[in-house]
């Protein structure tokens, strides 16, 4: 019989300094994803439009689009912004 299951392998801790922010302090790649997501939620609040805009009924579909279109353009904005790391702690 066996004593006990076998031992796992500890991996190693994730060091603080490679646990930064996403983007760190690169600029350029906050502009690209932000503005990439920024015009994805412009593209599908545009086709949800386009539907309502043909005369088809405003169904919850177009809704759920529309809301998402919302999401994904605050989230572009969220990412320019960079507001992580940002806030100061009072004492």
């Amino acid at each position: 019989m066996s004593s006990g299951p076998p031992s796992t392998v500890q991996l190693s801790p994730i060091k603080s300094e490679a646990k930064q922010q996403l983007f760190g302090s690169c600029w350029s790649c906050r502009l690209v994803s932000g503005g990439g997501l920024l015009a994805a939620g412009a593209y599908v609040y545009m086709q949800a439009r386009n539907t309502m805009r043909l005369g088809g009924p405003t169904s919850l579909g177009t809704v759920v689009m529309i809301a998402f279109a919302a999401g994904l353009a605050s989230w572009g904005v969220v990412v320019i912004a960079d507001p992580v790391g940002k806030a100061t702690k009072k004492a």
